[in-house]
C-alpha cells in the first residue's frame, strides 16, 4: 500500500534522490507523482511558482475531468498531489547541470548540490517577444504577454492582442469582458485557433480582428499609446490608438541551461526519443521545452509519467 504524506514539504533539499525534476508544472509534477508510485525519491526544483505556467491561465477547459477549471487552481492540485506521493518540491534556481557515467549533478544559485541518478528537465517555455521597437521600452507599462496576470489593469481601455492562435483567442476572450476594445493583430490570412476558440471569441462584440499584418511599432510617452501595424500585402501602415498590447505570438524553450549538454533543434527545443530520453543516458526532456507537435497541459503530463515510468525500469 501506498502512504501518502500530504504535509510534505521541504525546506531545503538533501544531497541525493534518485530522481531530480526542473521545473514544476504539469510534466514535472506528473513525473514526480509516478517516481513517488514507483517508489523511488524525487525532488521537484523551481525557480517561480508550483503548478508552473498553467498557474497564469485564467481558464482551463481541455483537462480531461474538469469542463472548467481556473489555471492557478489547477496547478494547486497537481502539486499537491505529488506533495501526496512523497515528492519535495523545493524552491529553488538551476545555475548549473553536469554528469558523469554513474550521477547526473545539479548546482544552485545557493552552491549547494544534489546528486541523482536521472535528471527529468521540465522547463517549458516562455513568451517569444516581436522584437520591434517600444516592446522592451513599455514592457509593464502597457506591454504585457498574460492576460489572467494584468488584464484587471486595463478595464475599460482600448487594448491591442498580438497573434491569432489558441493562447491570443482564448486570452482576448478573456480581456473582451473588462475592456473597452481589442483590436487583433494577426500576421497570417487567418486565425490558426482552434475552431470552437474563434467562434467564441467573435461573439465579443468589442472585438475586431486585422489578418495579414504584423506589429512595426509600439509608441509612447511614458506608456503605451499607439500601435503602428503594415499590411503584409500593400505595406500600408496603420496606427492604432491603445493603452495595452498582449502579445501571443509563439514560444522560446527555456534549455539554454542544458542546450549545450542534449541535443537540441535550430530553435533551441530539446529533441528526445519516445520514452523523453535525450541523447545522454538518464537525462529526460518532458513538457513543452522538448521538440514535439503538440504543446498541451495532458501532452506534458504524458511525457511526465512515460519518462518516469521508461526511468524506472532502466535505471533502477
Amino acid at each position: 500500500m501506498i502512504h501518502l504524506d500530504l504535509g510534505n514539504i521541504s525546506s531545503g533539499p538533501k544531497e541525493y534522490y534518485d530522481v531530480i525534476i526542473v521545473g514544476a508544472g504539469p510534466a514535472g509534477l506528473t513525473a514526480a507523482i509516478y517516481a513517488g508510485r514507483a517508489g523511488l525519491s524525487a525532488v521537484v526544483l523551481e525557480k517561480a511558482l508550483e503548478g508552473g505556467a498553467v498557474t497564469q491561465t485564467h481558464i482551463v477547459e481541455n483537462w480531461p475531468g474538469f469542463i472548467k477549471i481556473e489555471g492557478g487552481e489547477l496547478g494547486e492540485k497537481f502539486a499537491a498531489h505529488a506533495k501526496a506521493f512523497g515528492a519535495e518540491i523545493v524552491t529553488a534556481q538551476v545555475v548549473k547541470i553536469s554528469y558523469d557515467n554513474e550521477y547526473k549533478y545539479v548546482e544552485l544559485d545557493n552552491s549547494k548540490k544534489i546528486k541523482g541518478k536521472v535528471i527529468i528537465f521540465a522547463t517549458g517555455a516562455v513568451p517569444r517577444k516581436l522584437g520591434v521597437p517600444g516592446e522592451e521600452k513599455f514592457r509593464g507599462r502597457g506591454v504585457t504577454y498574460c492576460a489572467a496576470c494584468d488584464g484587471y489593469l486595463f478595464s475599460g481601455k482600448d487594448v491591442v492582442v498580438v497573434g491569432g492562435g489558441d493562447s491570443a483567442c482564448d486570452e482576448a476572450h478573456f480581456l473582451a469582458k473588462m475592456v473597452n476594445s481589442i483590436t487583433m493583430v494577426q500576421n497570417l490570412p487567418y486565425l490558426t485557433a482552434a475552431k470552437v476558440l474563434q467562434d467564441r471569441l467573435m461573439q465579443n462584440k468589442n472585438v475586431k480582428v486585422i489578418l495579414n499584418s504584423l506589429v512595426k511599432e509600439i509608441r509612447g510617452t511614458n506608456k503605451v499609446e499607439e500601435v503602428v501595424i503594415v499590411n503584409n500585402e500593400t505595406k500600408e501602415e496603420k496606427v492604432i490608438k491603445a493603452e495595452g498590447v498582449f502579445i501571443y505570438v509563439g514560444l522560446k524553450p527555456n534549455s539554454d541551461l542544458i542546450k549545450d549538454i542534449v541535443q537540441t533543434d535550430d530553435y533551441g527545443y530539446i529533441i528526445t526519443d519516445e520514452n523523453m530520453e535525450t541523447n545522454i543516458p538518464g537525462i529526460y526532456a518532458v513538457g513543452d521545452v522538448r521538440k514535439k507537435n503538440l504543446r498541451q497541459i495532458v501532452t506534458a503530463a504524458a511525457d511526465g509519467a512515460i519518462a518516469v515510468e521508461h526511468a524506472a525500469k532502466k535505471y533502477f
